[in-house]
């Protein structure tokens, strides 16, 4: 007969009392605190009939998970993320796929609308950057537009980020986010309460939107339109006492409605990147006097960079002409501009116009 090790049977139990068919998220909460820990509630609910089926259907859960080097994370169990209690109806089970130490550090959620403009995109890419650079990780959903920018934005700058699906976390959503999908599961993180191998349903991602907005220390919305999902988000942060704030726009922008109204109803003002780090009570760390002088008298030595600085002297005062006098392609362009910000060496405006930071 084969054994198992103890922490196998404890994980296999948790399992089986999330499957079994009177357990919901609420009494599966209820079970953990009133016996200690899924496991022991397990023997608890139910006949032996109907446990010794969730036994089964568990293993089955477990060793896909295993092929698919998926971390299981149980409500009530040491690396279930914390935050995550704040919600009445926290996830009973947590699949992670990645790293789930990434929970444990500041968390920042950047969303918007998945038809954003490149201004959305750029503004999303360089708050995320801004964020990562601080030590803290940003929390999306990796859905198109201004989710999958702030993604690729802060590991584009070689920090942490959390993705949240409402599939299983080996099911890349939509499908041609696969390559991202790869890279965020390499180097951050990816969570979903849905098994693996399960497809999105519609009803999935208002379920999502809760994990993203109670991972999010400070959630940040940027061209959320009337009827968004971020607005969904936004709302349910602020019903978990989370920090939000919002980037503004347009009156007459479709894609700022939601955002604006944030705005109005109280949501911190976002008036230029460096507001988020703030915001967020993050700490950056600054160059010295003589760092900032040395590196803004000495010749960009990325061609990239060079192009933009060189294009600003030259008399473009905005986003648009830059790229259009660049003619560098738009993720090199956008990334490029984002660290001449961050670095202190231009100035980008709100309305997107730009200027050298040390302009007499």
């Amino acid at each position: 007969m084969t054994t198992r090790p103890a922490d196998a049977i404890k994980l296999r139990e948790s399992v089986a009392f999330s499957l079994l068919d009177a357990v919901g998220c609420v009494a599966f909460r209820e079970g953990v605190e009133r016996h200690g820990s899924a496991a022991v509630a397990f023997h608890t609910v139910g006949t032996s009939s109907s446990r010794n089926q969730a036994l089964r259907d568990a293993d089955e859960i477990i060793a896909r998970c295993a092929e698919r080097h998926v971390s299981i994370l149980v409500l009530g169990e040491e690396r279930y993320p914390e935050p995550l209690l704040d919600l009445s109806q926290a996830p009973s089970l947590l699949f992670a796929l990645g790293d789930p130490r990434f929970t444990a550090r500041r968390r920042v959620g950047i969303v918007g609308t998945r038809h954003s403009s490149p201004a959305g995109d750029r503004i999303a890419q360089q708050m995320a950057a801004a964020v990562v650079r601080t030590g803290a990780v940003v929390v999306s959903g990796m859905a198109f537009g201004i989710d999958a920018a702030a993604h690729r934005g802060a590991m584009d700058a070689g920090g942490g980020t959390i993705a949240v699906l409402g599939g299983g976390v080996d099911v890349p959503y939509p499908p041609t986010h696969a390559a991202l999908h790869r890279r965020i599961s390499t180097d951050g993180l990816i969570v979903a309460e849905s098994p693996v191998g399960s497809r999105p349903t519609k009803g999935a991602f208002p379920k999502r939107n809760r994990i993203i907005a109670a991972l999010s220390e400070t959630l940040i919305v940027i061209e959320a339109g009337e009827r968004s999902g971020a607005l969904i988000t936004a709302r349910l942060a602020l019903d978990l006492g989370r920090n939000v704030a919002a980037v503004p726009g347009p009156i007459d922008s479709p894609r700022h409605v939601g955002s604006n109204r944030l705005l109005s109803e109280g949501a911190s003002f976002i008036a230029q990147i460096e507001d988020v780090i703030s915001i967020a009570g993050l700490e950056t760390s600054k160059a010295t006097t003589a760092e900032t002088q040395a590196r803004q008298t000495e010749p960009a030595s990325d061609p990239s960079h060079a192009a933009i600085l060189n294009a600003v002297r030259a008399g473009a005062s905005d986003v648009e002409d830059l790229a259009r006098s660049t003619r560098l392609k738009p993720r090199d362009f956008a990334m490029a501009l984002s660290t001449l910000e961050l670095t202190g060496d231009v100035l980008v405006t709100a309305a997107g116009e730009v200027t050298l930071a040390n302009r007499a």
